[in-house]
């Protein structure tokens, strides 16, 4: 495994080059990332050579029609899913709203929906509003001491009722990674789809999903240093059972199924541009050749590996501070590096203070209220949120253990 170029990462990002972000240190990458300058090239050339109705001869709009094409085939490819399998929606919130209501028609009063309380509003909340419809919403609850999901307590919650089971690759605030191909075997063998919010993952290295086996993947190209888009793999069994949500006309083509907004064009076709900073991470780094799954897993690993590395002073740091709790597993092997603190005091001013070190971190929810409430967290006084990504530097690291000592 190589060692990943800190240099030549930080070189792709414009953020790192800008005079009035020197000397910050930004820990609220798991508000939405910095953004890289492949999606930022695209973005402009789309704004300025292309910004044309798309699809048509002329060549404006082919390019313009062929780089939305390019996005959806080569981020597919990088998750081992065929290329209609991906969509891009507005968000991963409207994109979860949009299934939710797939699903709404699909199901019959009596059916089961289990959801987790560790997750983000966005993938619990939809699913939760389909009570009204007389779907029962079953609750897979987390160990209130550690955060942890235990994939026995699904297998108590599991019937020939369940048609789906809705969980994240980790949360936003226990930011423990949830083993997601053992817990999707559970519930394929109970008859159940399953629904991964992969959003506080995802940007820490892009999943196979095609390997790790969920129906549905969702994530946000925001926090994935792209555009504001949300990402949406369906699986192709499970997307052409489920009713069309789209335009009569575009029942017919997959990946226009649950995206009933118009797209936006701009955006997607900047999306390519995370598939080239991929590919250019890959390449500097000597990964394989060939082989568009094998070049995203090498860039995931290389990513992973860089992380830990960084993350796990951070734990050890904060683990046995007093006056503070920490979130989530010590081990950075077990977690992204995306660290909750519980103080004794509200967070939000916490983060205030940090500002004047330099550090650009957040206090609060994080719409995260029922994992909060069920480890015993007031969400009025949240929780101050560190989270990085593979650009963080050891240097920033250090400016922030620094600057936590003096604030807390």
């Amino acid at each position: 495994m190589s060692t990943l170029d800190i240099d030549f990462v930080r070189a792709q990002f414009p953020a790192f080059a800008e005079p009035s972000l020197q000397g910050r240190a930004f820990f609220e990458n798991a508000g939405g990332s910095y953004t890289c300058k492949p999606v930022l090239d695209r973005l402009n050339r789309f704004y300025t050579q292309r910004k044309v109705q798309p699809y048509a001869p002329y060549d404006a709009s082919r390019l313009g029609g062929e780089e939305m094409d390019e996005a959806r085939a080569r981020l597919a490819a990088l998750m081992g899913v065929d290329t209609d399998e991906l969509s891009f929606g507005p968000s991963t919130t409207q994109n979860t709203y949009v299934l939710a209501q797939a699903f709404r028609q699909w199901m019959q009063p009596g059916d089961a929906i289990i959801v987790t309380n560790q997750d983000h509003e966005a993938n619990s909340g939809p699913w939760r509003r389909l009570a009204d419809d007389g779907i029962e919403i079953r609750e897979w609850q987390i160990d209130p001491e550690s955060g942890s999901l235990n994939p026995q307590d699904l297998e108590n919650l599991l019937d020939e009722n369940v048609r789906l089971v809705c969980f994240p690759h980790c949360s936003n605030v226990v930011g423990e990674i949830n083993p997601v191909t053992e817990i999707t075997a559970i519930a394929h063998a109970a008859g159940a789809f399953v629904c991964v919010d992969g959003v506080s993952y995802a940007p820490h290295g892009l999943p196979n999903v095609g390997d790790l086996g969920p129906d549905i993947y969702l994530f946000s190209a925001y926090k994935t240093y792209g555009p504001h888009q949300g990402c949406m793999v369906i699986r192709r069994a499970l997307g052409e059972l489920l009713p069309n949500q789209a335009h009569y006309f575009n029942g017919g083509t997959l990946y226009k199924r649950f995206t009933p907004a118009g797209p936006d064009h701009a955006q997607i076709a900047a999306s390519a541009g995370m598939a080239d900073y991929l590919e250019l991470l890959c390449d500097h780094h000597d990964g394989p050749e060939t082989g568009a799954p094998e070049r995203g897993a090498f860039v995931h690993d290389l990513m992973r590996k860089h992380e830990i590395a960084l993350l796990q002073p951070l734990l050890d740091a904060v683990k046995d501070r007093n006056a503070l709790r920490l979130i989530g597993p010590s081990d950075a092997s077990r977690r992204a590096p995306t660290v909750a603190l519980a103080l004794n005091a509200k967070a939000e001013p916490v983060a205030a203070e940090l500002s004047k070190y330099g550090i650009m971190a957040g206090g609060g929810d994080f719409y995260a209220h029922r994992p909060l409430q069920a480890m015993g967290v007031d969400p009025d006084q949240g929780v101050l949120r560190l989270s990085f990504t593979h650009y963080t530097s050891r240097q920033e690291i250090d400016q922030l253990l620094e600057a936590l000592d003096r604030v807390l």
